[in-house]
């Protein structure tokens, strides 16, 4: 009867342990704002990275929000439509809410007596804003501020983000990255992860958006071209549950500006 009760509570344990760890993977995840800037001319550059670097990032910092990443478009050098990826992460939704609340009281400590504050039609700040609203996936709830040994000038960011012809592929997709093992297998083969998310608020729903980062791009290629013969990830692209749960990729090549957290 005493082994049988040891082995009932052996068992007991067992499950009240994994049951744990499952729960741990599945709550407190944590929130990203994407913010993008479109803007046209280098003064409108010049007018961005003052707002970003004095303004906006002390502010966030002093509200007691870190691992902020600032990035601009590699593309920006020979792009009429020139972008700033502001990356901003959230502990929870609530703490989005507070600081939404505070921007919106236009805080003098970010908009104060600046040319971005101060913009009027014949001479904006920007073109355009738009906001990206994700929440972190469940099997990496939380950010990682990789800290790549590489030049700088040379570090590479890239943002993807996986669109799906309708909800229900959309979160076929995101299960294949979870249970599914897709993010074990960049994982493994040390692709750098800052973030894997959904995307709850923008504009190209259903969508998922993860960011990878390298020490530049000849690292870039050689790591995916590892990925594509990778023998797991075969097996996992090939199982028929997760055919076809993508219908269009976008590829965004990012260099993080030199007053960036990340």
């Amino acid at each position: 009867m005493k082994k049988l009760l040891l082995y009932a509570s052996i068992i007991f344990l067992t499950i009240l342990y994994f049951d744990l760890h499952a729960q741990t993977k599945t709550s407190n995840n944590t929130y990203f704002e994407l913010r993008v800037y479109h803007f046209s001319n280098s003064q409108q550059e010049d007018i961005l990275n003052n707002f970003m670097q004095n303004q906006l990032i002390p502010y966030l910092h002093s509200s007691g929000i870190n691992n902020i990443g600032v990035f601009k478009s590699v593309a920006n050098d020979t792009a009429s439509d020139k972008r700033f990826y502001v990356f901003i992460p959230f502990k929870s939704f609530k703490h989005w809410e507070k600081y939404l609340h505070r921007s919106k009281l236009n805080d003098p400590a970010v908009y104060g007596n600046n040319q971005y504050a101060n913009a009027v039609n014949s001479n904006p700040s920007y073109t355009r804003m738009e906001t990206v609203f994700l929440r972190a996936f469940k099997f990496m709830p939380k950010l990682s501020a990789v800290k790549l040994k590489a030049l700088q000038s040379e570090k590479i960011y890239e943002l993807r983000s996986y669109e799906s012809a309708g909800e229900r592929l959309f979160q076929n997709k995101v299960h294949m990255f979870n249970e599914g093992g897709e993010i074990d297998i960049f994982t493994r083969l040390g692709f750098n992860a800052v973030f894997y998310g959904e995307v709850i608020h923008g504009d190209k729903m259903p969508n998922l958006m993860y960011m990878t980062s390298f020490a530049n791009m000849k690292d870039r290629d050689e790591h995916w071209a590892a990925f594509r013969i990778d023998s797991a990830w075969k097996t996992l692209s090939a199982k028929k549950e997760y055919e076809k749960n993508v219908s269009k990729i976008e590829i965004i090549f990012l260099k993080s500006t030199n007053y960036s957290d990340l």
